[in-house]
């Protein structure tokens, strides 16, 4: 399966920036209508939906750039994604409170796909330095 993303890593740009638009979504509409099922205020819920739209944007601007150099790229949106899941997870406990279990259960399985999708990304990217070192 890594193999399919190395020939073609520019894929895992636009599939970073489908999870990033679903993910924007959810939070930014879905869970602000259902505040009172998942206990996370509005107010956190559009800082959490504009940071996927944020990474939308470099996740396309990522699709311009030449196909030989593309591992720095997938660097920075990986621990960028891991950074987002730590933010997460910290408003989750900053929010203890209030919010529901319902709440927890969204957090985390949305940290859990994006630290993975994250993880991916970066062994993405080596194999990409790899290859460049070994061509």
């Amino acid at each position: 399966m890594i193999q399919s993303f190395i020939i073609n890593p520019k894929k895992l740009f636009l599939m970073d920036a489908l999870g990033a638009a679903i993910s924007a979504i959810l939070l930014g509409v879905v869970l602000v209508k259902l505040e009172s099922v998942f206990g996370i205020p509005v107010n956190t819920l559009y800082f959490l939906a504009a940071l996927p739209v944020l990474f939308i944007i470099y996740d396309l601007s990522c699709l311009t750039q030449s196909k030989n150099n593309l591992s720095p790229f997938l660097k920075v949106i990986a621990v960028v994604n891991i950074m987002y899941c730590c933010l997460s997870i910290g408003m989750a406990v900053y929010h203890l409170k209030t919010i529901t279990i319902f709440g927890y259960l969204y957090i985390l399985i949305e940290v859990i796909i994006t630290f993975t999708l994250a993880v991916f990304e970066y062994k993405v990217a080596n194999k990409l330095t790899e290859n460049q070192i070994n061509h």
